[in-house]
């Protein structure tokens, strides 16, 4: 087949050569299957661990309701509505709602700014927008101050789901496709407006579907979402892949280092998701603390952001629960590859720990992955390229951007911008590695250095908690390197020390020349470390010859 117009390197990317079949369950047919099931499927605790529990009946009583309600509204397949929330369970019912009804989700995450939230509504098209009464005022106030977003209905996330759940019956089913839109994410970039990645039910669908065989996720898996649920990471694997194949989920409105465990040992939870910051704190903590019941707890499942060797080795060390890395994008649904499940301990240690990066696994059956040179030839073992995606969880795109999906599909793959290598195995099997975005490639004296590298070895510096590489602006080399760097608690600054022990472990040329203490690195609310927050901090030094 011909790659050559825009589409058709879509439609190249969204395939695989060794075809799956196509999945049958659709939302529509998940939902009606709970119909008359009393089996456990959500429980949301609240900060103050208020718990309230629904089964699958009850579930599906909600869901039917609020699509009814929906429908009463005017809403119709394909319009967009957006949730404005905390984690909390009224917004999962809109979710289900919506997508057994056709309509496209756009999760808001409230940390963003309001000029991000005016872009997103505004480009996103919504028409309804669902929030929880304590953001109401902030939304209101943006819609009164955007002409172009007056169209927008506010309603009361709560009067939503508690008012109208007793209408299922009202509920009239539409036709369902899987290639319908069910999500519009975005991006949350750290210059210009976001891009708005749109996801299929059949995007969703299957990844649900990869996700539970890879981690032997069945009905009788209990699984924990403390990740924020307007991020696919929190949607997809926590609340779509359980309920997919019958299993539950406890919801917790946000992540507590203390109660972590505890909320495990009590709840029977089996697998948990998370991203590598959340690791670092709760070995922070237990160091601390000791070490505690891990109950029914068998498997972490970590990707979203840069994990270290030293994050991952300490935290199995501490806890003896193994990490099931993994890696994937808004683009890719949620996870492109994992770790398997299966390894030996030996063999496992060795994919976390022999090649300067843990890996991220290999390819889930739903995609294929390579690595790509700047041309789109693919590259060897070993050799350094692009991280590149094709399969049945590749997004349709990204929503009224051709640019960016003229870029993104430009060889007919999905193009990660996360630089990357391989190694494979004695089976032959590929076993991924990032080393960092493409962007943050740190560039000095026209060298390319992979700023993760040099993560791993300042993490390791004495009386460091936590610390990113910084490529700052340098007269001399384009661009020098700087470390950024959260201090254990109790510990004094010591730039020399740190600095020399990063000089040890690496050459001159990657090595830190200056370190700037904080009290806490810049990330995402994926826990994606964001550099370019702190590059001011270095600006001091941009004339300077370091020499050696």
């Amino acid at each position: 087949m011909g790659i050559g117009t825009l589409e058709e390197k879509i439609v190249h990317a969204r395939a695989i050569q060794d075809e799956l079949p196509t999945i049958s369950d659709s939302f529509i047919s998940l939902i009606d299957r709970a119909s008359g099931n009393i089996s456990p499927f959500l429980t949301y605790l609240d900060t103050q661990k208020n718990r309230v529990e629904f089964t699958y009946a009850e579930f599906h009583d909600l869901v039917k309701g609020v699509a009814a309600f929906y429908q009463s509204e005017g809403l119709k397949p394909g319009d967009r509505i957006a949730t404005i929330s905390h984690n909390h369970w009224h917004t999962v019912v809109q979710y289900f709602a919506a997508w057994i009804s056709g309509l496209v989700v756009v999760p808001v995450n409230l940390g963003e700014d309001d000029n991000r939230i005016t872009y997103i509504l505004g480009n996103a098209e919504v028409k309804m927008a669902l929030v929880r009464e304590e953001y109401t005022k902030r939304i209101q106030e943006l819609i009164n101050e955007n002409d172009h977003l007056a169209y927008i209905s506010v309603v009361s996330c709560a009067d939503t789901v508690e008012s109208f759940s007793q209408g299922s019956d009202a509920y009239a089913p539409y036709n369902y496709d899987p290639e319908d839109e069910a999500l519009i994410v975005f991006t949350s970039g750290t210059t210009g407006n976001p891009k708005g990645v749109v996801l299929s039910q059949g995007n969703l669908l299957e990844d649900a579907r990869a996700i539970s065989d890879w981690h032997n996720i069945t009905s009788e898996t209990k699984m924990m979402c403390v990740l924020p649920i307007h991020h696919v990471n929190g949607t997809v694997v926590t609340l779509v892949t359980p309920f997919f194949v019958g299993g539950s989920v406890v919801l917790n409105q946000k992540f507590g280092v203390g109660s972590f465990f505890s909320t495990i040992v009590e709840e029977e939870v089996r697998i948990v998701s998370v991203v590598p910051t959340l690791l670092q704190y709760l070995s922070s903590h237990h160091e601390a603390e000791g070490r505690p019941d891990t109950g029914t707890l068998s498997h972490i499942i970590c990707g979203a952001g840069p994990l270290t060797v030293n994050v991952a080795e300490s935290f199995e060390a501490l806890f003896d629960i193994p990490i099931i890395h993994g890696y994937g994008l808004s683009e890719t649904t949620c996870y492109s590859c994992y770790l398997p499940l299966d390894l030996p301990d030996q063999e496992h240690k060795k994919w976390i720990s022999d090649f300067g990066y843990p890996s991220i696994g290999i390819p889930v059956p739903a995609n294929e992955m390579a690595i790509h040179g700047p041309n789109g030839n693919a590259l060897g073992e070993h050799e350094r390229g692009e991280i590149v995606i094709r399969g049945l969880n590749v997004m349709k795109g990204y929503y009224n951007n051709v640019e960016a999906n003229e870029n993104a599909f430009t060889f007919g793959w999905f193009r990660s911008g996360d630089e990357g290598f391989y190694v494979n195995d004695e089976q032959g099997r590929p076993y991924f590695f990032i080393t960092g975005r493409l962007k943050e490639l740190i560039i000095r004296g026209g060298i390319n250095l992979a700023p993760l590298e040099i993560d791993e070895v300042i993490n390791k510096a004495p009386g460091v908690k936590a610390g990113i590489a910084v490529g700052f602006e340098n007269d001399w080399y384009g661009e020098e390197i700087g470390a950024y760097v959260q201090l254990e608690e109790g510990v004094e600054e010591n730039e020399e020390a740190i600095i020399g022990y990063c000089q040890q472990e690496l050459p001159y040329s990657k090595s830190p020349k200056v370190v700037v203490f904080g009290n806490e690195i810049p990330v995402t609310s994926t826990g994606k470390y964001q550099r370019r927050k702190v590059i001011h901090l270095f600006e001091q030094w941009k004339s300077v010859q370091f020499k050696k």
